[in-house]
Formats: structure tokens, sequence, C-alpha cells
């Protein structure tokens, strides 16, 4: 079926494959069209089957998932990449939001919020479990929140909604103006901002108060 979700799942360990493999089984929607053992791995079988999400493992050999996420989003940007990873550590999020992953979740995650992550990257927003999220915004505010602000006001209004996890389509309607016009708004507050990621907008938003 079309609305079928395609999943590869990228994990060193056997057991932790499998053991993702029968959550997402019983999921209507979803389907594991693929696995892959360490990062080299996952790039070819990425290629090869065109999912639309990737499950992908951070501490892996021969490469690890960062290396391999980047490689992925350079190849085929349109595979969102779902980090996992027993690391609850503000450095990994942040290399994972540098090389363009859409989300970070632990593997202790429940099926259900795992199936959730899922279905919300794939839709075109971000998924940071709440714990990552603790992590990650916890530190004190940046000398960011002190710059000049050099977004407009239409921007500044997409950027919150962007932060909010909305895809474009959705900050579309809500702002009563066309998706190309949102997608323009977007290039234009990365490079405003010299951020790269969905992700690093977020974290900016955050930083500048402008969602809590």
């Amino acid at each position: 079926m079309d609305s079928t979700i395609r999943v590869v799942i990228a994990d060193d360990h056997q057991v932790v494959l499998d053991g993702f493999i029968a959550r997402l089984q019983m999921e209507a929607g979803i389907e594991v069209i693929g696995t892959a053992s360490n990062g080299l791995e996952a790039i070819n079988v990425v290629k090869e089957l065109q999912p639309d999400v990737v499950l992908m493992d951070v501490s892996m050999p021969v490469m690890n998932g960062i290396e391999a996420t980047s490689v992925i989003r350079e190849e085929n940007p349109n595979a969102k990449v779902l980090m996992l990873t027993m690391h609850d550590n503000r450095e990994y999020i942040m290399k994972v939001m540098q090389v363009g992953a859409v989300g970070y979740m632990l593997k202790e995650i429940s099926a259900e919020k795992m199936v959730q992550a899922i279905k919300t990257v794939n839709q075109g927003s971000t998924y940071f479990c709440e714990s990552v999220t603790q992590t990650l915004f916890s530190q004190e505010v940046t000398p960011a929140a002190q710059k000049p602000n050099p977004l407009s006001r239409r921007e500044e209004a997409v950027l919150k909604l962007v932060a909010q996890g909305h895809s474009s389509k959705k900050v579309a309607s809500l702002l009563n103006i066309s998706y190309r016009t949102v997608e323009t708004h977007r290039q234009n507050i990365k490079h405003k901002l010299d951020l790269h990621s969905t992700a690093e907008l977020a974290k900016y938003a955050v930083e500048r108060g402008l969602v809590s």
C-alpha cells in the first residue's frame, strides 16, 4: 500500500534488531523492509531499498551511525533518519543534529512511542524523546538569546511553528500562505542564522524564547 511506511533498521546487536522488528511487525502501516549491522551496510541497504524511515544505531562497527547518516542524507535526502542510542548525551545529540537526522530516541523507548516517532518523522516533522529534549535544552540560556534577531516577523512566525514540530504543509495552512512560500522562508531563516537542520532551528527557537 502507498500509505505503508517502509523502514530500515541498522543495529549491530541481533537481539536488539529482532526486538525492534517484533515491535513493529504488529503495527499496521509500518513495514520493516531491511536491516543492517553496521554503518557501511546501512548506506548500501538504504541506497538499494529506498526506505521512508531509517532507525539508525549511533554506535556500530566499521562505520558509526552518525557518519553513515551523513552519507545517507547526501545520497538520499528523502530518507528520514531516526537515531537510536543508549546514550542520553548532549555531545551525541548535537552531532546528530549536524548530520541531518530528524530525530533521536533512546533504545528503551516504548513500542508505542517508537511507532509515534516513525509516523511523526515520516510526515516531515522532528522527534526527540522527552529525556533527550531535557538534556538538550537544560543548559543555561546561550548567547544566542542576547544576539540581535535577524528574522522578519513572518520568518519568526514560521520558525516558531517549525520548532513546534509542524511540517511545511501544516505551517502553510496555519499562516494561510503557500507551501512554496513557507519553504522559501525556511531557506532564508537557515541562511540568516547559518543553521542547517530542522533540529538546529528548533534549538535556536528555544534559546530565543520563541517556544518553551
